[in-house]
């Protein structure tokens, strides 16, 4: 059986941000930073013009997503612990066991994962990015993605979809 895809790494498809890591024991890293790193693939079935994708109309559908999360505080919204909400004056607060942070609200992004794992960040942006391509390319039947999320040089969180 052959298979087709696109293949997008590109030295600008990535975001910079805080974070912190809650491990199964209930330690936490501290709060600290990344420069992330984006790499996608994207499979499906030739067109009548011998493309699964048009690079230059998918690349900024990728750009898109990782620019709306640079510079920002990553929070885990669905950790179980771990609380946050937003104050009046447009603090956000942010308490997991004895710590407790406050940040603008600009500044932070609250996900809808348990953790900001690279695992969880990836299958997230893969998520958001196959809704987007099936937004932006209804005519074309994606069959298989992979989004990783690389946080330091070859150590990647790697998130798979397949029909």
């Amino acid at each position: 059986m052959e298979r087709w895809a696109i293949q997008i790494d590109k030295e600008y498809l990535k975001y910079s941000c805080a974070h912190f890591l809650i491990f199964p024991d209930g330690s936490a890293e501290r709060l600290h930073g990344h420069n992330y790193r984006v790499y996608v693939e994207v499979g499906g079935p030739l067109s009548e013009f011998g493309l699964v994708l048009d690079f230059q109309k998918t690349k900024p559908l990728i750009r898109d997503l990782v620019d709306g999360l640079d510079e920002h505080w990553l929070i885990p919204g669905e950790h179980q612990e771990l609380t946050w909400n937003e104050r009046e004056d447009g603090v956000v607060e942010v308490r997991y066991r004895e710590r407790y942070y406050a940040a603008p609200k600009e500044d932070v992004i609250v996900l809808p994962i348990n953790n900001t794992s690279v695992e969880n960040m990836a299958a997230w942006l893969g998520r958001q990015l196959h809704k987007s391509l099936g937004e932006y390319f209804p005519e074309v039947q994606i069959d298989q993605m992979m989004l990783a999320v690389e946080e330091n040089p070859g150590q990647r969180g790697v998130w798979r979809f397949e029909l």
